[in-house]
């Protein structure tokens, strides 16, 4: 052999083998690598095996680690445990996620049309989610300052919205390292099964095989805090401190959880951020919905076993045509009443519980400035089967005397929102502030900040990237300019800190906060999140207190 190549040969070896040793020494560190470090595998061992993942930012990073196992063997089954491996799973990278209710395009929020209002087809900006669909999605991701130390830090564990149809946490809006960072926390974010995949209920045509059937969604999730509460100390983590939280569908999913005996035990307190779960769906409802899907299907009692085989992308695209409202199924299995009616679930009466909304949750589509002619019509459109007594005009009408100084866009958007997707929020915050058991420990939130922009408002999802602090995430809502970010980073700062706080206290009041009272009857004491954070005694009373006169009316329970 040439003498150069000779060299050449043993100085590749010799890189070869001190990379191995340093990617061992790596797994091998009890503690986390230090904060300026980035780039660098790093393990952990599990339950099931070691895995992977990488040094970003100083903080270590799982992606896609799997806590249960691939779903399509037991479709519509309880979810299992993972099968054990060897080896090293790599874990640096997001894998899959769920089938989806609808094929939309990666960015899947609507975004701004001139008047502030979100437009027909088009895309807010939002970081895109990433993963192919698959039924082996049972996975989630790790975000920790430290491995092996001991430092028994709180957990909070997000799960995703998109009600219970889409979505995932494969996204860098829900990226983790910046809440380690600021308050050294670990977080964990969860994928799991969804619409048919997750809410078909076969009950009541064989019970036998399919008790579960109309839950096991949220089985899934059971399964991920159980391996949170297996797994965590390895990660850092303290198992007796773990908070669920999450937006949209990913609140009403801990809403849920509250009322779910499988779930007791397995997390010691909530944030439900725009997201309620008042009623679960009915089984004669549920069982409408099935013989609907099973319709296109072409599948009967006697053939029943073809859905454990067909291909997923039939069922899919079944379920797609049966409903947009696939929810929990009150079954008396798993889910024994509904989860907020006829009170709060006295199974998660001590457990502390913040309950938020955003100033504007139902955006109404509109294009340019709206006329008090055309404003009845336009609110008709767009929320009339939540109107329940009242006519378009009579609500117009009686809102313009609460706010007479409010434009027809400003009208229609506050009286959608308190009809629509306000009114879930607000019986949740009544039922645990009537129980003197949970009222100490329920604190209210209404999210008012916007960027300041033409005709921007607080729009549904718009505390997340302040809760995760990542702001740069979400420029459809915050802004692109170093300028728009920095006016908005404040805030950002105040409500991580508040979260990371809560996570770790079971109690929202921090040094940084004006005192935050819990919920009464009385007072009805609500965090307003602004620049200048500060607290209003029932806010908005005036509407809510109108909008009840019409009975409640939750998706998919109807």
């Amino acid at each position: 052999m040439n003498p150069l190549n000779r060299r050449a040969v043993l100085r590749s070896a010799g890189a070869a083998a001190a990379a191995v040793a340093l990617r061992r020494s790596i797994f091998a560190f009890p503690g986390s690598v230090g904060a300026s470090v980035s780039g660098f595998f790093v393990g952990a061992t599990t339950a099931y095996g070691k895995i992977s993942g990488n040094v970003e930012d100083g903080i270590n990073v799982f992606r896609s680690i799997p806590y249960g196992a691939d779903t399509a063997p037991v479709r519509f089954q309880a979810p299992l445990p993972p099968t054990p491996w060897t080896g090293e799973k790599s874990c640096d990278a997001f894998t899959t996620r769920a089938p989806q209710l609808t094929v939309l395009r990666p960015n899947t929020a609507p975004s701004l049309g001139p008047a502030g209002m979100p437009q027909p087809g088009a895309v807010l900006r939002i970081a895109p989610e990433s993963g192919v669909e698959s039924e082996d999605c049972l996975h989630l991701n790790v975000f920790t300052p430290g491995l092996r130390d001991h430092r028994k830090r709180p957990v909070l564990v997000y799960f995703h919205g998109g009600a219970y149809n889409n979505g995932s946490v494969n996204s860098p809006l829900y990226d983790g390292k910046r809440l380690c960072k600021r308050g050294d926390v670990v977080v964990v974010t969860v994928n799991h099964r969804l619409n048919a995949f997750g809410f078909l209920y076969l009950g009541a045509i064989d019970p036998k095989r399919y008790p579960d059937s109309g839950n096991v969604g949220m089985l899934d999730l059971v399964l991920a805090l159980k391996w949170v509460r297996e797994n965590i100390v390895e990660f850092g983590g303290d198992p007796s401190r773990v908070l669920i939280f999450g937006q949209s569908g990913g609140g009403a999913k801990c809403a849920t959880l509250m009322a779910m005996p499988a779930g007791h035990g397995l997390f010691d307190r909530v944030m439900t951020m725009s997201g309620q779960q008042v009623k679960g769906a009915s089984i004669e409802i549920a069982s409408q919905r099935t013989e609907f899907l099973l319709q296109k299907l072409s599948v009967t009692r006697a053939n029943l076993a073809d859905l454990k085989t067909m291909a997923w992308q039939r069922i899919q695209a079944a379920a797609i045509a049966t409903s947009s409202d696939w929810l929990p199924v009150v079954d008396n299995v798993v889910l024994s009443r509904d989860p907020f009616t006829p009170d709060a679930p006295p199974l998660s009466a001590d457990v502390p519980m913040i309950l938020g909304n955003v100033h504007d949750e139902t955006a109404v589509p509109v294009r340019g400035t709206l006329t008090w002619d055309d404003a009845p019509a336009v609110l008709r459109g767009a929320v009339a089967i939540y109107l329940g007594p009242y006519s378009a005009e009579e609500v117009i009408a009686k809102y313009r005397t609460i706010y007479p100084d409010k434009s027809p866009n400003d009208i229609v958007i506050a009286a959608a929102t308190a009809f629509r997707a306000w009114p879930g929020q607000v019986m949740e915050a009544e039922r645990r502030a009537s129980n003197p058991k949970s009222q100490p420990h329920t604190w209210v939130y209404q999210m008012n900040w916007h960027r300041d922009a033409p005709g921007a408002r607080a729009m549904h999802t718009i505390d997340i990237p302040f809760m995760f602090d990542n702001l740069s995430a979400a420029p459809g809502q915050i802004g692109t300019t170093p300028e728009e970010l920095a006016a908005a980073q404040p805030l950002a700062d105040t409500m991580s800190a508040m979260l990371i706080h809560y996570a770790a206290t079971g109690n929202p009041n921090h040094p940084g906060l004006p005192t935050w009272s819990a919920y009464d009857l009385k007072e009805r004491n609500t965090m307003i999140w602004e620049i200048a954070p500060h607290i209003e005694k029932d806010p908005r009373g005036d509407e809510w207190r109108y909008a009840a006169g019409s009975p409640y009316r939750q998706p998919g329970t109807y």
